[in-house]
């Protein structure tokens, strides 16, 4: 049986952000962005650290082909929105996307805009 995909901590989510504006960093150059005040050895080992949790994971890849390695973002922003959204729906509208959407609509109203790009979506899920 497949192990479930673990879902992301705020760190987690931070390194990912980062990797995901610039490509493919070094620890030392995520450290250098996510901790500007605190560049320390203590913060490069917890860095590394977890991204060695991350890359177990598969939340991350290394390339380990350099003397420096270096990270790259394995799952892509969509996709880990997909997961996280799909565990709600799981875990607190069981199973169904109604509860999801609706308190979504209620919290924020749509715009024009995403109202006609949800009726696209629909439409287009009907063909």
């Amino acid at each position: 049986m497949a192990r479930p995909r673990q879902d992301t901590t705020d760190a987690e989510q931070a390194i990912l952000d980062h990797l995901w504006s610039t490509g493919r960093s070094s620890i030392r150059q995520i450290v250098d962005t996510l901790s500007p005040s605190d560049p320390g050895p203590a913060r490069y080992a917890t860095l590394q650290k977890q991204l060695e949790r991350m890359e177990a994971k598969g939340l991350v890849k290394r390339d380990r082909s350099l003397f420096v390695h270096v990270f790259e973002p394995a799952v892509s922003r969509e996709d880990l929105i997909g997961r996280k959204l799909q565990n709600v729906v799981d875990n607190l509208c069981g199973g169904s996307l109604v509860p999801l959407l609706s308190q979504l609509t209620r919290v924020r109203k749509l715009s024009a805009k995403e109202r006609k790009a949800l009726r696209d979506l629909l439409d287009e899920m009907e063909k």
